[in-house]
Order: structure tokens, then sequence, then C-alpha cells
């Protein structure tokens, strides 16, 4: 039987949580690249919160995925057709290939990786994305000074796990915020924050309290709601807050409430600002330097939560970033 490419197309848009009922998953005809691309057997997809976003018809930093078109997903891969003279058959690349397991790129926003140095999975995590958005939003962003307290959710993610140990690399005192005690002891033990509150235990405002005695001087926000609410009532004079992401907003129906402490953001003088990692393309390469330079040198530790299942558990297996059932950097093994 001929080789197909299996694909993950939109076939509506969802309300709440994403279902199988969403997507067409079906083998199309193997995509031949013309003059100036190349294809790309993809071995792994990347499961980013934001890729809840890119299904909702609404004005957004891009255009949301059209129904019929391939899902949008950072993916890593190999080149096994070029007809570009800048990718070489047998390159690892990574870049927005889509969901599916063969992509034809013409080379734009595709980078190529070395897998002799770090996994495939790993360019699609910490060295990846994940990475430079943690990297930008506390130089670029937060820009903490040494000896602040910063403070992460979703600490045990894959921006959130960077983000304190650059933290602590920058001088800081690093205070993670995540689900449960087994997350908890990791961030702690295995990455090396200072501290790390369970927002399950029942006592989220006194835990983190506990945990921040000097108050927080950055807050690096991934999550929303209620951990954002309360990390605000305990924010510094002048403090700083990045907002990466509000995850716990994304399959919400109804408005989602404004948070009850914002009257700290005029008592304390915050400065608080929203981002996204393609607000700093221009600086990749720094990012990426600095960040293979930690993780050579053993700073920088990185932990990817490889699913299997291939193309057709991507439904399900996205459904795990908004229920908290990854641990670590979510992927899909394809």
């Amino acid at each position: 039987m001929p080789e197909t490419n299996r694909t993950v197309r939109l076939k509506s848009r969802p309300v709440g949580m994403v279902t199988r009922a969403n997507f067409d998953i079906a083998d199309e005809t193997v995509p031949e690249p013309a003059d100036g691309q190349f294809r790309v057997r993809i071995s792994h997809i990347s499961l980013d919160p934001a890729m809840r976003g890119w299904l909702n018809d609404a004005k957004s930093y891009v255009p949301p995925v059209a129904i019929g078109d391939v899902m949008r997903g950072f993916a890593v891969g190999t080149v096994e057709a070029s007809r570009n003279a800048d990718f070489r058959d047998g390159d690892t690349v990574t870049g927005l290939l889509g969901v599916q397991r063969l992509a034809v790129s013409d080379g734009t926003g595709v980078i190529k990786v070395d897998v002799s140095k770090a996994p495939p999975q790993r360019w699609i995590g910490g060295l990846g994305m994940p990475g430079m958005t943690a990297y930008f939003g506390l130089h670029e962003v937060a820009v903490p000074k040494s000896g602040e307290t910063v403070v992460v959710s979703a600490a045990s993610g894959a921006v959130g796990s960077i983000v304190g140990q650059i933290a602590k690399i920058m001088g800081c005192r690093a205070v993670g915020i995540a689900g449960g005690a087994e997350k908890c002891a990791y961030v702690t033990g295995e990455l090396g924050f200072d501290a790390c509150v369970d927002y399950k235990g029942g006592n989220l405002r006194g835990d983190l309290k506990a945990a921040c005695p000097d108050g927080i001087d950055v807050l690096f926000e991934n999550v929303g709601g209620e951990i954002h609410d309360t990390c605000l009532s305990l924010m510094n004079f002048r403090g700083r807050v990045a907002i990466c992401g509000l995850i716990s907003a994304y399959n919400s129906t109804t408005p989602v409430p404004g948070p009850f402490s914002y009257r700290s953001i005029l008592v304390n003088r915050l400065n608080v600002r929203g981002f996204i990692v393609f607000d700093f393309i221009r600086q990749y390469a720094q990012a990426a330097e600095a960040l293979g330079t930690w993780h050579a040198e053993g700073r920088l530790k990185m932990r990817e939560d490889v699913r299997e299942g291939g193309i057709d558990a991507y439904p399900d297996v996205l459904n795990l970033l908004y229920t908290g059932g990854n641990f670590g950097k979510l992927v899909l093994k394809v």
C-alpha cells in the first residue's frame, strides 16, 4: 500500500474543551516539494496552550486556524526530499510545520538543529519556543534584579520550568506554583527553585505568603484566574508582571471576571505587560545561544512529557494541557 500523509484539519470551532469531532483526521496524498521547497518527515509535535486560542474566530496576535486547514503547530523532523539549496536531505529542522506526518516548507520560520547536542523533542521544548519565551519574558519584559523574588505559575511546565532556572542564573530567588506534591518536589529538587507552592493544597495565599516573606518583585504569569489574583495581592512596590499566558481561561465558555486584587496595580505602581515570543523574533539567535550554553553547562535542566499514539492521539493529548495532566513539556510522538 503506498504511503500517505496523516493530517489533522480543523473541522469546527470548539466550545469549551476540544473534542475529536472538531477535527478531520485522515490520510492524504504525500506532498511533493516544488522548486525552493523541501519535505519534512515529522518525528515530534509540540503541544502548546496557545493552540486552543488559535482555534477561536477572534482577534488575536495571529489569525485563527481556518476551517479546513491543517492544525497549526511547532514540530521537529528530518528533511527527506529537498529542492531548496539551504536545506539538505538528512537535516533535522524545526518550525511551524503543522500537525501532520509530512510537511512541505519553503524554509520560512524553519531552522536547522543539532540532535548531537540534544534529542529532537528538546528543540521544540526548552531549547525552542518555550525556552525563548522564558528568556525574553525575563530579560526583556520583567527585567529582575539580583536578590529579587520571582514567582512563576505553572512552574513545572514547558515555559515556567525554564523561567525559574533563568531567574536563579540571574541571581534571584525563584518561587514556583504547581499542582500537586510530585510536581512541587520536582520544581525544588530537580530544577533548583527556592520554593514551590501547591495550588491544590487548599491554602494558596497563606502558603504563597510564607514562601515569599519579602513579597513578590516579579510575577511571570502563565495561568491567570485565582492564582494571578492571589499573586497580585502580594506584589511589592514597583513590581513587574509579565503576562505570558492565561491558561485557566482558555476553555471558558463565559466571560472571565477580572482580578479582585486589581487595585494592587495602582497602589504598588506595578508595571504589567503582556508579551508573546514573536515580539522578539529578531533576537532569537541571542536567546538560542544563551539557552544552548546554559544547557551545555548543566545549568538548565529540561523535561519532556512525550506521549505515544501518533497523529490520531492529538485531540486527547492536547487536552492534558488544560487539566494539568502533563508533567513537563508536552510532546506528541509521531
